[in-house]
């Protein structure tokens, strides 16, 4: 989040497993960093490092797509610059000191990008297809828009001409809308196999170019109040200024996505000696992460299977990205007081955390069609034999099938001959009409960012004590109590399962083993939540998070015998042991799984029904983007595009398109039984110095998991619930 340099940092500290009830707010790693001071004496650094293309080797996939285009073996460009500069010193000596640290990075690179295309036969109006039965196939050549494309042995080629023979509507491709977009493509000829089905749909590899820059800035102040140092005040800062523009969806295209990171903080602490067993530290930190990502949607599209939609590996189909962007501002406020008493450190102190979390997207802002031939009453086009569905082992045009027209799909191709025919013909079976409403039941304008600001709050206080025993005994105690708020949005716009997800989860269980159908179970039902609503929460306060800790260091005084022998005599073996209880801080990562999908009644997405539409009713495309060319009806006047759902609460997800049966959308809930997630730490180890510099250690440190959250499929609405899993244990 925060920027660490190399040179901003004096020392740190890792603690893995087993820490003090100093530390918490995770069951993770604790990590300490104490940062750079200025001194009595001025002192710096400068630094410049350069990598360049020069030094690189090719990428594989680039070095093949090369070898296959007839283009020279060149790696993809490679430039790194990181830069940076660091000063300490004194204000005004024994008294006031600084330091500051900058660092910079620039990048500059191409990597490696492979995207589908359609083939320069499918670009002019060709689908080609591997045959069933490849003795009915002797290749030879099919004749497109305006030239003849050769089909290899074993494959069969459509011409414009026979699809739209096979067509129910007479109509065929789309040679006003879906021909001029195929050929935006023709200057990206295929040249990579690994993705596509290499007839129809090509994979296009190319070195998409990548600009990163990074701007750093650390800075430091230390004030003595007193001259003898007792009381003594600091203050630390970073800010960094990072932008990353990826790569294109094509060559000589903007960026598909730009992050952006303008992330910033500081602390001021004071220290104050009160007695010479007696310390407090008292601690004020302000971060606010700050992190955009800036996509290249901006109005509604159609989107097409397997060519733009997202839905091949590699990105390859990945054409619209949407964009992002939060903040998270937090207030930190820590105390703590150690106190030496005989062999007592006592440590008591207190961690108040007030998190802020504004966020705005446009990840749910659009509606959208698409050819989905799956989205058919037969599923699909290829080996139905139904006629009217494109099916070439079918006859053509609508009636009965009277024999194969032409040769039949291979089994193992039907999706790549089902979608870019549905791409070449524009037919939208599919429509996802998507609908963003206010607290009040105000609807936001098609495309309006979707914004939310949550909070969750944390409240810890810890005491231990550490007993010195023995000269070779210690043995450490604590008690860590932590509170943690389920986080809220603090505008109302809030909502949450009426009925408890782990009872519904229950119930279909029950009804399952009782015979009854999934519909037994009453629809879930959705309603304002939170604070502000004045009503309750994701889920309750968990107040019993009790956190005790217990730790032992022991070495062995045993100079004789036996155990003289096997400990080493005194100072030779340690021998370390721990247990504890440690929870998980768990609202922050929650909103960001569950804001992303939406909130349902407040932000929702409602499809057609699928299984409903055929080649002869569903519309053809009028145009690539933009509401109006949202089909709202089918050819038949059915409709497609949802009405807007009344924006009042409760309310209940519709069985269908406005009520009817069969209608499909994917949501997220949060149980409201979910509890704390915490682990029983243990650890146990022994050291032994062995002499000559050599050491054995031999360590076990265990992790046993309770109340861990997972994700359930309630697929009675396709409704995702986040709840609580069975313990787990972990070794290692």
């Amino acid at each position: 989040m925060l920027p660490i340099t190399q040179d901003s940092v004096q020392e740190f500290r890792v603690t893995t497993s087993n820490y003090n009830a100093d530390e918490g707010r995770s069951s993770g790693a604790q990590v300490a960093l104490v940062t750079k001071a200025g001194t009595n004496h001025f002192h710096g650094a400068v630094f410049e490092s350069h990598r360049n293309t020069i030094t690189s080797a090719n990428d594989y996939f680039v070095k093949l797509a090369e070898l296959q285009s007839g283009v020279p073996n060149e790696p993809p460009k490679l430039l790194r610059n990181n830069f940076g500069a660091a000063v300490g010193g004194p204000i005004k000596k024994e008294r006031l000191f600084f330091f500051a640290n900058y660092e910079g990075h620039r990048q500059r690179e191409a990597q490696s990008v492979v995207r589908i295309v359609p083939s320069a036969a499918m670009q002019d109006g060709v689908i080609q297809y591997v045959c069933a039965d490849p003795t009915q196939c002797p290749g030879g050549t099919v004749q497109g828009l305006t030239t003849t494309h050769t089909v290899a042995p074993g494959n069969f080629g459509l011409s414009p001409a026979q699809i739209q023979g096979m067509d129910p509507l007479g109509i065929g491709i789309s040679t006003n809308v879906m021909i001029p977009y195929l050929q935006t493509f023709a200057p990206f000829q295929g040249n990579d196999n690994s993705v596509g089905d290499g007839l129809n749909y090509v994979g296009y590899r190319f070195k998409g170019p990548v600009a990163i820059n990074t701007n750093w800035y650390i800075a430091r102040a230390d004030y003595k109040i007193t001259s003898n140092g007792n009381h003594s005040i600091y203050w630390r800062g970073s800010l960094r200024n990072d932008t990353d523009a990826g790569v294109p969806y094509l060559p000589g295209q903007a960026p598909e996505l730009t992050q952006v990171n303008y992330s910033k903080g500081y602390s001021i602490g004071y220290i104050a000696v009160l007695r010479s067993n007696l310390v407090n530290n008292f601690r004020y930190g302000y971060t606010r992460e700050s992190f955009g990502e800036i996509g290249n949607q901006t109005q509604d599209i159609i989107f097409f299977r397997g060519l733009n939609d997202n839905s091949s590996p590699n990105n390859a189909s990945l054409a619209v990205t949407n964009s992002n962007k939060y903040q998270v501002p937090v207030h930190n406020f820590v105390d703590d007081v150690s106190w030496t008493k005989g062999r007592h450190s006592l440590q008591f102190g207190f961690n108040i955390n007030i998190l802020r979390n504004p966020q705005s997207n446009t990840i749910n802002s659009f509606s959208s069609a698409s050819d989905n031939p799956s989205w058919y009453d037969t599923a699909a086009l290829a080996n139905t034999g139904v006629p009217g569905h494109f099916d070439p082992g079918c006859s053509t045009g609508p009636g009965a099938c009277s024999g194969p027209a032409f040769p039949a799909v291979d089994s193992g191709f039907g999706n790549n001959y089902d979608y870019p025919l549905g791409t070449l013909i524009g037919a939208i079976p599919q429509v996802n009409a998507q609908f963003n409403f206010t607290r009040n039941g105000g609807t936001l304008p098609d495309g309006a960012p979707v914004s939310r600001r949550f909070a969750d709050d944390s409240y810890e206080m810890y005491l231990q004590d550490s007993w010195k025993v023995k000269p070779n005994l210690t043995i450490t105690a604590g008690l860590r109590y932590s509170l943690f708020s389920p986080p809220w949005e603090t505008n109302g716009l809030q909502v949450a399962p009426t009925t408890s997800l782990s009872d519904f989860f229950s119930a279909r269980g029950n009804n399952m083993v009782n015979g009854l159908p999934s519909s037994a179970v009453t629809p879930l039902t959705f309603n304002l939540a939170g604070p502000a609503n004045n009503a309750p929460g994701f889920y309750n306060w968990d107040t019993k998070d009790f956190g005790p800790r217990l730790a032992v260091a022991y070495s062995p005084n045993a100079t004789g015998g036996l155990l003289g022998s096997l400990f080493g005599g005194p100072g030779k073996t340690t021998i370390r042991a721990g247990a504890g209880i440690v929870y998980d801080r768990l609202g922050p990562g929650l909103l960001a799984t569950f804001d992303r999908s939406g909130s349902f009644g407040l932000s929702t997405a409602l499809t057609n029904t699928g299984g409903q539409e055929t080649p002869a009713t569903a519309p053809r495309i009028t145009g690539l983007t933009g509401l109006s060319n949202i089909p709202t009806t089918d050819l038949a006047g059915n409709q497609l595009f949802a009405s807007a759902p009344a924006a009042s609460f409760p309310q209940t997800f519709p069985s269908g398109l406005n009520g009817d049966t069969g209608s499909y959308a994917v949501y997220f809930g949060m149980d409201n039984k979910i509890k704390t997630p915490y682990s029983y730490t243990l650890d146990f180890s022994v050291g032994r110095d062995l002499g000559h510099n050599f050491v054995l250690d031999v360590a076990y440190v265990g992790r046993l998991s309770h109340r861990l959250l997972s994700q359930r499929t309630l697929p009675l609405r396709w409704t995702w619930s986040i709840r609580k899993a069975r313990s787990t244990t972990t070794r290692r």
